[in-house]
């Protein structure tokens, strides 16, 4: 752990730390975003799975690079969607049991990518 680089120069080192600094290694994982639409009353989201690689990348903080399938197709349901692009990530690969449950359970919309 260590702090937050490019919002410690405006508010301090003291007042960001906590966040997670390294690469992520590579291996396959699942996304999700969950969000709120209220131009329509919702709440929405989109979840799917994909693999961190071990692609070279010259940056700071918790990074890593992934590649999921349909890539392209996912980033146009994002934007015509006004979705946000930050996710949730967990190295498990539990894409269909959060369809299941946030469809089911709590009746959310969700768009799963493949």
């Amino acid at each position: 752990m260590n702090f937050q680089e490019i919002i410690a120069g405006a508010v301090g080192k003291e007042n960001t730390f906590g966040t997670i600094v390294g690469r992520i290694a590579p291996g396959p994982f699942t996304y999700c975003r969950v969000s709120t639409d209220e131009l329509r009353g919702r709440v929405t989201s989109y979840v799917g799975e994909g693999n961190f690689t071990d692609e070279p990348l010259d940056t700071f903080g918790g990074y890593g690079v992934i590649k999921v399938p349909n890539f392209q197709r996912l980033l146009q349901h994002i934007c015509r969607s006004g979705l946000e692009h930050h996710v949730a990530a967990t190295r498990a690969i539990v894409a269909d049991a959060i369809e299941d449950a946030l469809t089911t359970y709590l009746g959310w919309e969700v768009y799963r990518h493949r």
